[in-house]
């Protein structure tokens, strides 16, 4: 599926093809919360690295997440994530250890998205006490992450919209 998306302010405009298009996951770690805002969501979309097309470079800055576990030193994370410094949205994420595959924010995509047949709440030993985690129908509740990947939770729903795989 093509996406188009941008900042709020439209100092930077981005395009990709997704063939995991439908935003299924809200992280809820602390990370998300605070680069994003909100629940962060920003891994419940993957895309081609190779298609995404940037107007605005220059207006781009990124954040590397430094990462903080009880009893661990402190450690900078490779993952790279985008956004506008003119206006400070999150555009999206982009990891080396996976070079193939960019994570586009769903809050940034101006092209309309499907709503989620299931949605995964992950994360939630890190949820803020605001945020509402109520059990509800059709909704997975994970204290970590679930081991299905973004490619088989679509596959899983017959949303996978990239190439077959080989036998």
């Amino acid at each position: 599926m093509h996406l188009d998306g941008s900042c709020h302010c439209g100092a930077v405009r981005f395009s990709v093809e997704a063939p995991s298009p439908v935003p299924f996951m809200h992280c809820h770690c602390s990370i998300c919360r605070k680069t994003a805002g909100s629940g962060g969501y920003g891994i419940n979309l993957g895309a081609d690295f190779t298609t995404l097309k940037v107007r605005g470079r220059k207006h781009i800055g990124i954040y590397h997440a430094v990462m903080r576990e009880a009893g661990k030193r402190a450690t900078r994370s490779p993952a790279r994530r985008h956004f506008c410094l003119k206006c400070g949205s999150a555009l999206w994420l982009w990891d080396p250890r996976w070079p193939d595959l960019v994570h586009p924010h769903a809050s940034a995509i101006d092209t309309a998205l499907p709503k989620p047949p299931e949605v995964v709440e992950a994360a939630l030993d890190y949820a803020a006490p605001w945020a509402d985690t109520t059990p509800r129908r059709g909704h997975l509740h994970y204290g970590q992450w679930p081991d299905e990947s973004l490619a088989d939770w679509h596959k899983r729903h017959g949303l996978w919209d990239g190439p077959a795989e080989r036998a």
